[in-house]
């Protein structure tokens, strides 16, 4: 546990491990990928999940208090510069950077109806995509573009947190292979997770409930959640025959781009 946690938390290399914990490099590795996974296993139905009904309501809460009723959500994304990687794969995963690189991406590859993310101008003009301007020139313009990005840097803040909080994830990944650092990078997040969870206050709630009525006191909720007649969620729009006219139907509207442009 020692010196997972130490090569996690500060980047240590396994035989840096090996004066302080009495361990064989080898042995450092290997405790280090056992406690990754058994990280993954125990905790990854929990933390690393789509966000429940409770969530999105402190979201859609949050997004209108910012100036942005409906959205959900911002996405970007951080690079973790990969040294001992596979010569053959180096095109795979070398970008802009010039480097190779291995990407995690702030998204859940969950849409929902309709609510929107704030992206940058690498994503593509779908309905569930709000993206900047290039170029401002209007007021309006200028007032929107500062107030969408501002918004986007809480992910870019929350990848530095995490960065500064683990720094195997900070550094240069080294001798790891992709199933490796998959596991590494999904236990990071995990426990940032519970460490997030643990901090917040137990009215976190209410108190954003408290807010939004003084602040939404003169005109209706625009963004709400829906419960369903029995608060239950929206059912998942699968690819049979019984549901695929709906899921074609969704599947158009996400990709409107006229849509996108009104948004």
């Amino acid at each position: 546990m020692t010196s997972s946690l130490r090569m996690l938390a500060y980047g240590a290399a396994a035989d840096q491990c090996a004066e302080y914990c009495r361990m064989a490099k080898s042995t450092s590795i290997e405790c280090l990928q056992r406690f990754t996974r058994g990280i993954v296993a125990l905790y990854s139905a929990e933390y690393p999940r789509a966000p429940t009904l409770a969530d999105l309501k402190r979201l859609l809460a949050k997004g209108e208090r910012r100036g942005f009723p409906g959205m959900i959500g911002s996405i970007d994304c951080m690079h973790w510069q990969w040294m001992n990687f596979l010569t053959a794969w180096a095109g795979e995963y070398s970008g802009r950077k010039k480097i190779p690189t291995i990407i995690l991406e702030a998204v859940n590859n969950r849409v929902h109806k309709l609510g929107y993310y704030l992206a940058d101008g690498i994503y593509r003009r779908w309905t569930t995509f709000m993206k900047t301007i290039p170029n401002p020139t209007q007021p309006k313009e200028i007032t929107f573009v500062k107030a969408q990005e501002g918004y986007r840097k809480d992910v870019e803040r929350c990848f530095g947190i995490l960065q500064a909080r683990f720094g195997i994830v900070r550094g240069v990944a080294r001798g790891w292979d992709k199933e490796d650092l998959r596991y590494i990078m999904l236990a990071c997040i995990i426990l940032h997770n519970m460490i997030v969870e643990d901090k917040r206050p137990e009215d976190s709630d209410e108190d954003l409930e408290s807010d939004e009525e003084d602040d939404n006191n003169m005109r209706p909720r625009i963004a709400e959640v829906w419960d369903g007649p029995t608060g239950q969620d929206f059912e998942e729009v699968g690819r049979d025959a019984h549901t695929f006219e709906g899921f074609m139907e969704r599947y158009n509207e996400i990709r409107n781009q006229y849509n996108h442009s009104n948004l």
